[in-house]
């Protein structure tokens, strides 16, 4: 018995086929090899031995031989039935899409920080997420405020098992911990979240326009890395629209605050007022998040700032597109020098390592007098560029984002108002996508439908022409094919309109996935499609190695 291709890929499966084929073969050959070494009588029925000891050997091992038989029969009809039941767990019920997460809502920055993935490593992190039993897409959010990954599972159950261990596995985070601060959303919920996401609605900032900025990368870093398939990039495309549709038809981003303009609000909160003015601000890295905090400090007021960054060239494009404050550049290796003539320290780098630590900070000479002697780093990045070590400093205060929760509780109630509104269009949404995903689950059927009925057409067509010689025409010969095609369309039509719908409403939708699962039990279409997808994902996971 040769193990099914459909187990290509289910390990444990594949195992316990081999074992129980490996056993049913060495049986039938023992069992051969004692008849053909036993003398066989008129008719080919075997004769006994005179020997009664030998005799009564013989008879006992023909009990064993039947016993064994009788063993391997239910043995084969027991993988048939698991190979039955594997079959139908795998086609009917539906692949999940989930969410496990983390966010600022859950879990600390201390947490957020080790669990961050780069944007260059998204690809890398889709591969071995998609190399997992369970998974069969990803795809990677990690931003300063959330580390989620959304995955379509086999299992719910599983998936979620082997994503938490991937998790932990890739920070060193304990799986326990990780379990006390993760978030899980299943199908609806999820598709609920990430479009409230990308409409800035699960913003620490509510309706802050950078989230879709995020997600919009996460579609482009995901064009063509096998994993971002089907289902999850459809799904980040449309969280694209929704946020598109929520910032145009609603008020939720008029007056919006970002997490840049928010620190520089909790900076000047933090300094007495008479020396907000003149402050010395330095701001360490210069990208997007930097650009918005020079931004928001030329809008406060502040007339010079110190910028350090790795490189010149980015800071002379902001000087230029921001021509009412002045703009110092510094290198990087100048950056603990600007630090001690500063009195408010911005940070906002993607280092993975922090750039102040206390051994840094406590050797700097105190702020000025006009703000208290204090010297204030403010660190909007994730992983932290400010090590907590460094509020251990008496002349240093450190905060982050999380810090942040102070500032927005005052803006938040005038658009929590703002975002019913946008709840409106994200339930809309909702069901628009759902109705476009329940589409998909009848397309392998109509495919293997189609094909079932062509191999039908072809095959009775040859013999057709056959019956009727060599001697037909072109003209006679097209419209005996014609015919064929015409009776199979006809014959097609009434399945496959009972295969279409458009989700408008639960009954349809039902009966449509009941006619699926039906004419997959009729034409038995089922295993073909299991092993499709099983194939697909060996050559998933092939193309992943290469």
């Amino acid at each position: 018995m040769a193990v099914s291709s459909a187990f290509v890929g289910c390990p444990k499966l594949e195992t316990l086929l081999n074992h129980h084929t490996l056993s049913s073969s060495s049986s039938s050959s023992s069992s051969s090899s004692s008849v053909s070494q036993t003398t066989l009588g008129l008719n080919g029925v075997r004769a006994l031995p005179r020997n009664n000891r030998t005799r009564r050997g013989l008879i006992q091992r023909a009990r064993c031989e039947l016993d064994s038989a009788a063993s391997n029969a239910a043995s084969i009809s027991a993988l048939e039935q698991l190979k039955n039941s594997a079959a139908d767990r795998y086609t009917k019920e539906r692949s999940s899409i989930v969410v496990i997460g983390l966010s600022i809502h859950t879990a600390p920055v201390e947490m957020r920080e080790k669990l961050a993935i780069p944007e260059a490593e998204w690809p890398r992190a889709i591969a071995e997420l998609c190399g997992l039993n369970h998974i069969e897409e990803a795809a990677v959010l990690s931003t300063c405020n959330r580390m989620e990954i959304y995955v379509l599972a086999l299992s719910q159950h599983r998936g979620v098992k082997e994503v938490t261990e991937w998790m932990s596995k890739t920070s060193g985070i304990p799986v326990s911990e990780i379990c006390q601060h993760r978030f899980l959303l299943y199908n609806k919920d999820a598709t609920q979240h990430i479009f409230e996401v990308s409409a800035g609605l699960d913003s620490l900032v509510l309706g802050e326009g950078q989230i879709l900025a995020q997600v919009k990368q996460v579609v482009k870093v995901g064009q063509g890395v096998n994993g971002f398939g089907r289902n999850i990039s459809g799904l980040f495309k449309h969280a694209i629209t929704v946020g598109k549709r929520v910032r145009t038809e609603t008020n939720i981003a008029s007056g919006a605050v970002s997490v840049s303009s928010a620190a520089v609000e909790l900076a000047l909160m933090k300094l007495p007022q008479s020396s907000q003015a003149s402050a010395r601000m330095c701001v360490i890295g210069a990208g997007k998040m930097g650009k918005l905090v020079i931004k928001h400090l030329m809008a406060k007021g502040c007339a010079k700032v110190v910028v350090v960054n790795r490189s010149e060239e980015r800071v002379s494009a902001i000087r230029e597109e921001m021509s009412g404050i002045e703009i110092i550049y510094r290198p990087l290796d100048e950056m603990l020098a600007c630090a001690a003539e500063a009195d408010v320290v911005f940070t906002s780098t993607a280092s993975e390592t922090p750039l102040f630590l206390k051994e840094h900070v406590e050797n700097l000479p105190q702020a000025c007098p006009e703000v208290g002697g204090l010297r204030l780093f403010v660190d909007i990045s994730v992983p932290r560029n400010v090590g907590s070590c460094v509020g251990q400093v008496e002349t240093a205060r450190v905060y982050n984002v999380d810090d942040l929760k102070e500032v927005v509780a005052a803006n938040k109630e005038d658009r929590l108002r703002k975002a019913m509104e946008a709840q409106t269009i994200i339930t809309e949404e909702s069901t628009q996508f759902e109705a476009w995903r329940d589409s998909l689950e009848t397309v392998p059927t109509i495919k293997k439908l189609r094909a079932y009925a062509e191999r039908i057409r072809v095959a009775e067509l040859e013999k057709c022409m056959s019956k009727m010689g060599d001697d037909l025409n072109k003209k006679t010969t097209r419209a005996v094919d014609d015919l064929s095609r015409g009776i199979v369309n006809r014959f097609l039509h009434g399945p496959m309109q009972h295969l279409r719908c458009d989700g408008s409403d639960s009954r349809t939708l039902s009966e449509t996935l009941e006619n699926m699962h039906a004419l997959n039990r009729m034409y038995g279409l089922e295993k073909d499609i299991l092993e499709e997808k099983i194939k697909a994902m060996v050559g998933q996971q092939q193309q992943q190695q290469k």
